[in-house]
């Protein structure tokens, strides 16, 4: 039972440190956002995997580095509507 609890607790600090990790509540945006953020920087910082995508793509690896840090902001696409925006929001138009 100790077990348990120690894995328990041990994950659950493991979440609160690093947050692509993820939990219970995590949606599917937010996970796919934390993916997609994690494969671009790991690609913007190793120069040979950023070398060959330039190369790859025919482009100057400037503008793929460049590319690669712009597409971090929203690179799952705008975040879902959330259930408590619908619900407040839908019954207060004038």
């Amino acid at each position: 039972m100790a077990d348990k609890l120690r894995t328990q607790q041990e994950l659950e600090r493991l979440q609160a440190k690093y947050i692509g990790t993820g939990h219970p509540d995590t949606t599917s945006w937010e996970w796919k956002t934390n993916i997609h953020r994690d494969t671009y920087s790991s690609i913007v910082g190793h120069p040979p995997l950023l070398s060959y995508i330039a190369l790859a793509s025919n482009e100057p690896v400037t503008k793929v580095r460049a590319e690669m840090i712009r597409k971090m902001i929203q690179p799952a696409g705008p975040p879902p509507a959330r259930e408590e925006d619908t619900i407040m929001g839908g019954g207060q138009q004038s």
